[in-house]
């Protein structure tokens, strides 16, 4: 075990470990997205990456996956998981309605309050993940959906399985943008993973490392190029501009950061997630001095 100069230190690696959450530069207490991108946020925000994402194979032509893709569009989980499980059971080895079934079980995670639950329907959505990814091993929405169906397990169960799983959503998200080096939400991923991991101090860092095994080397620029490249790709989604304006902020690149957060803000909201997104935006912009 790593000796710490203050107890604070030793604190700092505990939450980190624990609760992955960290305070930077005005950030106040942002949670990672290390293992699950949900880390309090994904949940809170990047699990719109399963509600964004594009879909993986051509829709089968029926009826009911119409209404089910509807339903979807209405924001209506309960209602589009129920059709996407009977479309599914009708044709199991179909990869889209694999990962449509994945979504809206991660989706449904984060509306869940029990922890039991919540680990019930994670990996429900990690067995769907698996099985879009073995019937479209190739295709760049699969596997992001994997990674992060793998993370959010991280994020539900023991440490060191959260450092386990901090890794493979960095390695999903590469994998993701060498099959497909415009998937935007690969990009977001990608570069959140990147500054928060920036954001970790030196203490949590050797404590990771001397337990657990070092974190794959992460820096600022690396998240903030990666943002900006998402929101280059999808300028109308809310969740890349406000991502990259965290990550301006945890740079310290505060004026950059306000232009940022203000550009997610005048967007429309359309996806599931998108208000909780700019709430967190408000929230860091009301700290920022005038």
């Amino acid at each position: 075990m790593p000796s710490f100069a203050t107890e604070a230190q030793r604190h700092r690696a505990l939450i980190f470990l624990f609760g992955f959450r960290t305070k930077k530069r005005g950030l106040g207490s942002v949670s990672l997205c290390l293992c699950g991108i949900n880390c309090g946020f994904w949940i809170g925000t990047v699990i719109a990456v399963l509600l964004a994402a594009p879909a993986t194979a051509a829709a089968p032509d029926d009826p009911l996956v119409r209404d089910a893709m509807a339903a979807e569009a209405r924001l209506d989980t309960a209602r589009s998981l129920e059709l996407f499980q009977v479309a599914a059971r009708v044709n199991p080895d179909n990869a889209f309605l694999q990962q449509k079934l994945a979504r809206q079980y991660s989706d449904a995670e984060v509306e869940a309050t029990a922890p039991a639950e919540k680990l019930r329907l994670a990996r429900l959505a990690l067995q769907h993940s698996q099985r879009a990814v073995e019937l479209e091993p190739n295709n760049a929405v699969n596997v992001l959906s994997l990674a992060i169906s793998s993370g959010k397990i991280g994020v539900l169960s023991d440490i060191k399985t959260k450092i386990t799983y901090s890794r493979l959503v960095r390695e999903g998200a590469e994998r993701a943008l060498a099959l497909n080096p415009h998937y935007d939400w690969a990009h977001h991923v990608l570069g959140r993973w990147h500054y928060e991991v920036a954001s970790l101090g030196a203490a949590t860092r050797l404590f990771v490392r001397l337990v657990y095994g070092a974190l794959p080397n992460a820096s600022y620029q690396e998240g903030i190029s990666h943002l900006e490249r998402a929101v280059a790709l999808a300028p109308q989604t809310v969740a890349h501009p406000i991502e990259l304006g965290f990550a301006l902020l945890a740079a310290g690149r505060e004026p950059e950061a306000r232009a940022a957060f203000n550009r997610g803000l005048v967007l429309p909201s359309r996806e599931k997630h998108d208000d909780a997104a700019k709430a967190r935006a408000r929230a860091a912009l009301a700290k920022l001095k005038p």
